[in-house]
């Protein structure tokens, strides 16, 4: 009997031991089966063509308990937002308001109305207003002006190209001492008074092509460069011997106008002479060379255009003598 005890007991201590240690094999066998499944998972998903999108977002990550791992209470401060202000302590501080508000009432219309000063015309304005101005240069091209504006008196070159200027007052630049070049291509001007240009002592350009002017007003003696191109000018509306006083004269471009004659005497300064396309059908030997003087050299004038008018230049071999060149037309 008591062998069978001993026997039995020892059977009950290795049942407990086997239980023992099956626990920590099961662990054991769980800790590498584990990988396994974890590595199967992965080689199960194409990461090569895995594209994160809004769309499945939320299958790639559970965001449905987000907000329990982070706490951001503690980070951002509380902010009351209102529409009125805090009330005073004091309530004596508060205005006295009326408890309903009043209707405006309605001032009588006045039969006079009210007072508006007059609209300064445009031509009125100074030029700057009007035009560019870049230090003593005043740019008025295409601005739609029919007088020439009043300007800074320090101006030196004017450009009131492609406007509807009409006339050229003596009054428009008076003053204005600094003046050297005007241009003012591409107008209407069909008249200019005699002493518009005349009183400017530093005017040396006076550019008036594509105009309709009909005769020229008198010029200041420091003009240099004279262009009345694509004019109504004939001879009669030049003044006698017009440019034999303007001893700086270099430039005279006369074309496209309706001279008969060539405008002598010509100042020994001049350099260019452009009358074609005119009606010039002759001309006097004394025109550029003094006849009685055939040792003359006249080296300045170089550039002669008579081309376009009906005129035979051969038949005036002894105009030509004293010049550098014949002059460009029909012989």
């Amino acid at each position: 009997g008591c062998r069978m005890r001993t026997l039995a007991w020892l059977s009950m201590a290795s049942l407990c031991l086997g239980a023992a240690w099956a626990v920590p094999a099961k662990e054991e066998t769980r800790r590498e089966e584990k990988p396994k499944a974890d590595l199967a998972l992965y080689e199960n998903m194409d990461l090569d063509n895995y594209d994160l999108t809004l769309d499945n977002y939320g299958e790639i990550l559970d965001l449905s308990n987000y907000e329990e791992l982070y706490d951001y209470g503690d980070l951002a401060p509380k902010i009351e937002v209102g529409t009125l202000a805090p009330r005073p302590k004091n309530p004596a501080a508060l205005p006295n308001l009326p408890t309903t508000a009043e209707t405006p009432k309605l001032q009588p219309l006045s039969t006079a109305g009210p007072v508006h000063p007059a609209p300064v015309p445009a031509q009125a304005l100074p030029s700057c207003l009007l035009c560019l101005c870049i230090g003593t240069s005043v740019y008025c091209d295409d601005a739609d002006l029919e007088h020439v504006p009043l300007l800074p008196p320090e101006t030196t070159y004017l450009y009131a190209r492609f406007n509807r200027i009409s006339a050229i007052r003596a009054s428009d630049f008076t003053g204005l001492k600094k003046l050297k070049r005007i241009d003012l291509t591409s107008n209407f001007i069909s008249r200019a008074d005699a002493d518009a240009f005349r009183l400017l002592p530093s005017l040396q350009e006076l550019i008036l092509p594509e105009n309709r002017l009909t005769e020229l007003p008198e010029l200041p003696r420091s003009i240099v460069r004279l262009d009345a191109r694509l004019n109504r000018i004939p001879s009669t509306g030049l003044r006698p011997e017009a440019f034999r006083d303007l001893e700086q004269l270099q430039f005279l471009h006369l074309s496209d106008n309706q001279l008969d004659r060539i405008p002598a005497p010509l100042p020994q300064s001049l350099r260019s002479l452009h009358l074609q396309n005119n009606n010039i059908q002759t001309m006097h030997e004394d025109t550029f060379c003094d006849s009685q003087d055939h040792s003359q050299i006249r080296r300045a004038l170089e550039d002669i255009r008579l081309d376009g008018n009906p005129i035979n230049l051969s038949l005036f071999p002894n105009a030509y003598f004293c010049l550098p060149r014949l002059p460009t037309g029909h012989f």
